[in-house]
């Protein structure tokens, strides 16, 4: 057997031990019942209890803090992280961006996985919707409609209104999952292109589906949330292949 096939397995063991020992460092943070800002027991005791030695530990623990588990603080040791879910984000982002430069299709479906969480959850966030809630999420729409006929657009109100459609659930971790998307979504509007997009034609869906909402019409609403995705499918599909036809189905 030659170097060149042997250098590669001795490389991806090493990845597998690594990966074992992140997932070791998780195991006892779990075990150990700690909490978000709960500190981090030494790299001492961890290169005891774990039984590896400082440089492989610190290998895993810069992963560890990249991937958003543990926090570095220089001066003050280690802890257990906050919620921070910007790794995802860039992570996602560069794949859906990657894609852009081939057949496009992890963009497609991250669109796909933010349609389906946004038409999914539409019944149960209409059912907690206040009078109270339907007011913000028309200012919104009022903003949108503002920009649009000024001919700017409206991104920081498109987000508003998206976030609070499902703000009335009370769910931490969705609302953290749907910035996520908002984020990687945003980044590939910006890649495929924001030309020939009719400002107050998206305004006017929007509007669509805020009337629909304060209908209690949840049927309507899921429906309108799926058809308002369409636009941004068809400009990445167009995008990685100009000789696609504009008016492309979903």
């Amino acid at each position: 057997m030659s170097n060149s096939t042997v250098t590669p397995k001795a490389r991806f063991s090493a990845q597998v031990r690594l990966r074992a020992l992140q997932a070791d460092i998780m195991e006892l943070i779990l075990s150990r019942d700690l909490d978000a800002g709960d500190p981090m027991p030494t790299e001492n005791e961890l290169c005891e209890v774990l039984g590896v030695g400082r440089n492989t530990l610190r290998e895993s623990l810069k992963v560890l803090q990249a991937l958003g588990v543990i926090e570095i603080r220089h001066g003050f040791g280690m802890f257990v992280a906050p919620s921070n879910f910007d790794a995802l984000a860039d992570g996602l982002t560069f794949r859906g961006r990657l894609s852009l430069r081939h057949e496009g299709l992890e963009a497609l479906q991250l669109v796909d996985i933010r349609q389906a969480l946004e038409a999914g959850l539409m019944g149960a966030s209409i059912a907690q919707m206040s009078d109270e809630h339907l007011v913000l999420i028309g200012t919104a729409v009022a903003k949108m409609e503002d920009a649009a006929n000024r001919g700017e657009s409206f991104a920081e109100a498109d987000a508003e209104f998206h976030r609070l459609l499902f703000e009335p659930l009370g769910n931490d971790l969705l609302m953290n999952l749907m910035s996520v998307f908002w984020k990687v979504y945003r980044k590939i509007h910006v890649q495929v292109g924001t030309g020939g997009t009719d400002l107050l034609h998206t305004a006017s869906e929007h509007r669509s589906i805020y009337e629909a909402v304060v209908a209690k019409d949840a049927l309507t609403a899921a429906a309108l949330l799926n058809s308002h995705f369409n636009g941004i499918r068809t400009k990445i599909k167009v995008f990685v292949d100009p000789n696609q036809p504009q008016n492309l189905a979903p």
